[in-house]
């Protein structure tokens, strides 16, 4: 049996062209990391472009291959949590200004209840000590009671205004309770176009 030896011109061809390509191999991973320390997207484009390959040379060679697709992963691994975790920070926020709006109201309301009591109790009083009464204390009392009058009016405008910012806060819970499920739905549903 006869053994063939290779061309050295052949042999030092193939050795140029395995550098050529190990060289390809550590631009493409050397590109990849930049555009992970930038934050920037991985895809095809970006890494053909930054490393000066082809797009031949990523889908030939399954080591640029795999590189790619794994950093495309584990791109949208984090570009789905950093979502996630904005839309569980708007939602938390939401959710707090609702509750805020909600012991605004209840505080209002008894702020009220109580005010109301009171002006009854004057009233009670102003009608049993009437005779007894100088007009110089009568004056006083009609004062007060006015003031009063004054205050439960300011105070059921306040509790308007709690009610409206109550609707509106659980209008944008609702509003995102819905965006949440939308991005759910994109998370189980990759294809699906974002609305």
């Amino acid at each position: 049996m006869t053994t063939t030896v290779p061309d050295p011109r052949t042999a030092a061809a193939l050795a140029a062209r395995h550098r050529s390509t190990d060289a390809a191999l550590g631009r493409v991973r050397d590109a990849i990391a930049r555009l992970r320390r930038e934050k920037t997207q991985v895809s095809v484009a970006a890494v053909t472009r930054r490393a000066n390959v082809s797009r031949t040379f990523l889908y030939d060679h399954p080591d640029a291959r795999a590189a790619v697709a794994t950093a495309m992963a584990e791109a949208d691994e984090r570009r789905t949590q950093v979502l996630t975790d904005q839309d569980e920070a708007r939602e938390a926020t939401w959710r707090e200004r609702a509750l805020n709006a909600e012991d605004a109201l209840k505080a209002a309301h008894t702020e009220i209840l109580t005010q109301h009591t009171s002006i009854g109790e004057l009233l009670g009083q102003d009608r049993d000590l009437e005779a007894e009464w100088t007009q110089e204390a009568i004056q006083r009392i009609t004062t007060e009671n006015t003031a009063l009058k004054q205050r439960v009016r300011q105070l059921a405008a306040d509790n308007r205004s709690f009610d409206e910012r109550l609707k509106a806060a659980r209008s944008n819970l609702r509003f995102q309770d819905r965006r949440v499920a939308d991005l759910e739905a994109q998370i189980a549903e990759p294809g699906r176009p974002t609305s």
